[in-house]
């Protein structure tokens, strides 16, 4: 419990309410102190009453409830699971000796006794609306059940391995699929990948940018098809949004060719999809409801289903995925570890691959039969997890000249001197820094290079190429920022970027809808299935070329378009958020800092926004600020990395602790 202090004219001091204090300093917000409120009401405790009292009368019992409670709804709005409040209680008091918050904190056990007293608190397994664990983690009961369901569904499909596989068609079909690349000098992890995804109902596989996540993916149906028997294989491929699911089913169509050259037969290439679809619409989503139509009294008819891009998944829809699915179906989940988590609470990919390191050494061996690699021994781990995570290694478009490929490994590794001295040492083409002057001069300093990045789309959409080209010229390029207000934010971005456009005569903004207009939906329309996110592009009207539409590329690839009037709430987008950009891959990235420190700049945003790139990164910034974005790593307060990786060692070691039972 935190006590802020005040001086009285004495020198002594008394307390005062902690949380309209948290409130002013930006760490709670009027929705936490609500449901503070609500708790103490529930509680049977008057809110009036809700103050803390001077230590020495003793801990209120209503203000600790009160504290915890704003600091729990607060945390999953941050995208938290849960508060820990024992990290919390450092943090303040570690604050407090900085002098940065004046605070007074009592005996931790004192307030997590007071906490736990509570009616409206309860143990892990009780249903109350607040859960608190033996760790001093406090969750709302909806994300204490997310989190244990979630954790129990991967463990058991990771402890299970798949019926009836042919392991001698697998070996030949491994061979097939999968000849050794020269660049490879290690283990081909795609091939182990493939073999894993075979022998378990639940394959996880990370990897960064051309580490071939898609094409490895694509061979797995390719040699489920071959242990499919007479029945096909019932499969679906999904993604969390719009735009990746978009790519994924680009990626799939544009490598399917390639099985035939490899002598898969028509009908196994019959079974694989070509199509793929979100997440919340594999799921049957409702209006205006957190359910879906398919969940664990009502699964999904799937043998197998594919979900890319999941580092953008948050806990409560990746929980609802894995439940929708049927026990005896594969569950494939694809995604980069090391990029931005989800919007949502949540860091689910990350926690799921924070153990992976090695496998078992029984599955190893099996492993290395099967694939003919010499598979590297890995740290002891006894969760089942260990043996369903493959992490691709080797980059295929980012090679040992790349700097983009070595900026993103300094930036990982949290080597913010190494960082800066590969993009002001300029010694790669595909990377470049450039020091921010005042922000009055940003237009300046931008104008070039927003000028040669959309140039060629404007120019498309003037000439009447048609929507399919503008979209493919469009996204060659975009320019990228951490923040959405502010000088450095998307918002003034977009403006310079119009007015830059507009000086070298490419846009005209005195009218609203210019040709060639970018914008973004930020709010869901199911009427006209606009989502946020989607893009569109002012384009004139081919049957009135006086009149402008706003023209939409859908994942199948099929064209809609709006008259402007009707779109819902949405922004231009020359420039979009990192965050927003997740799924998305241009040619060449401008990435814009601010010239400040801000609690948003982390290792994981700025990896992001590199990763982006597939030809070339242009930095924009301040170097002391990047170099401290690049030292921050973000973590999110979660217990599913225990749930996953630390209580099944602690059970495993507590059941070989038991006497022998006698023969």
């Amino acid at each position: 419990m935190v006590y802020m202090m005040r001086a009285t004219n004495e020198g002594s001091a008394v307390t005062t309410d902690p949380l309209p204090a948290l409130r002013q300093m930006g760490l709670l917000t009027d929705l936490d102190l609500h449901f503070a409120r609500l708790m103490v009401q529930l509680a049977g405790s008057d809110p009036a009453e809700s103050s803390p009292l001077p230590i020495a009368d003793g801990l209120g019992a209503s203000a600790a409830l009160a504290l915890a409670a704003a600091l729990a709804s607060h945390a999953t709005g941050q995208g938290d699971i849960c508060v820990n409040l024992r990290q919390w209680a450092r943090r303040a008091q570690w604050s407090a000796k900085a002098a940065e918050i004046p605070a007074f904190i009592p005996p931790l056990g004192e307030w997590l006794s007071a906490v736990r007293a509570s009616p409206v608190v309860g143990r892990p397994g009780r249903r109350q609306p607040l859960v608190l664990d033996r760790r001093g983690r406090l969750y709302l009961y909806r994300y204490w059940d997310y989190e244990r369901r979630l954790a129990d569904d991967l463990l058991q499909r990771a402890s299970v391995s798949s019926e009836a596989v042919d392991e001698a068609q697998l070996q030949t079909d491994l061979k097939r699929l999968y000849p050794r690349h020269p660049q490879l000098t290690g283990p081909d992890w795609q091939k182990v990948a493939a073999a894993v995804a075979a022998l378990k109902r639940l394959c996880v596989i990370s990897g960064g940018p051309g580490t071939g996540k898609t094409s490895t993916v694509l061979r797995i149906l390719a040699l489920l098809t071959g242990q499919a028997g007479a029945r096909p294989l019932r499969i679906a491929l999904a993604a969390p949004t719009g735009k990746a699911a978009a790519r994924l089913q680009e990626a799939i169509r544009a490598a399917k060719p390639d099985l035939s050259r490899l002598g898969l037969q028509p009908e196994q290439l019959a079974q694989i999809p070509e199509e793929a679809s979100t997440l919340h619409r594999l799921l049957g989503a409702r209006p205006n409801s957190v359910y879906f139509r398919h969940d664990r009294d009502n699964p999904l008819p799937l043998d197998v289903l594919v979900v890319d891009e999941v580092s953008m998944v948050g806990l409560a829809l990746m929980a609802k995925t894995v439940a929708a699915l049927p026990p005896t179906a594969r569950l494939i989940l694809l995604g980069d570890k090391d990029q931005l988590a989800s919007v949502e609470a949540g860091a689910v990919l990350g926690e799921i691959c924070a153990g992976a390191g090695g496998f078992s050494p029984e599955f190893r061996s099996r492993l290395a039969t099967l694939t003919g690699e010499r598979l590297p021994r890995g740290r002891t781990v006894t969760s089942p997890l260990a043996d369903a995570i493959v992490l691709l290694k080797h980059s295929y478009r980012f090679g040992a000249t790349s700097g983009i490929g070595a900026l993103a490994q300094a930036v990982n590794r949290g080597k913010a001197t190494d960082a800066l001295a590969l993009l002001e040492g300029m010694p790669h083409e595909d990377i470049a820094w450039q020091t921010l002057a005042d922000p009055a001069e940003l237009a300046e300093q931008i104008a070039e290079p927003v000028t040669a990045g959309f140039a060629s789309y404007l120019q498309a959409a003037q000439n009447n190429a048609g929507p399919v080209a503008v979209f493919e010229r469009f996204n060659q390029f975009r320019v990228l920022s951490a923040l959405r207000n502010g000088p450095f934010g998307v918002e003034a971005l977009n403006r310079l970027c119009e007015e830059v456009l507009h000086r070298r005569g490419l846009v005209n903004t005195r009218q609203d809808w210019y040709c060639g207009r970018p914008v973004m939906i930020v709010h869901n329309d199911y009427n006209l299935r606009l989502f946020n996110g989607d893009i569109g592009i002012t384009l004139p009207d081919p049957e009135d070329s006086t009149r402008m539409k706003v023209f939409f590329l859908g994942s199948d690839g099929a064209l809609r378009s709006f008259a402007p009037a009707r779109l819902p709430d949405h922004e231009t987008v020359y420039a979009m958020t990192v965050h927003k950009s997740q799924g998305s891959e241009f040619d060449h990235v401008l990435v814009v800092t601010p010239n400040a420190p801000s609690p948003v700049l982390s290792r994981e945003l700025l990896y992001t926004a590199l990763t982006r790139a597939k030809q070339r990164a242009s930095f924009y910034g301040v170097p002391e600020v990047f170099a401290g974005a690049v030292e921050r790593r973000l973590r999110r307060s979660s217990g599913l990395r225990d749930r996953l990786w630390v209580e099944p060692r602690v059970s495993s070691e507590r059941a070989a602790a038991l006497p022998t039972p006698p023969a």
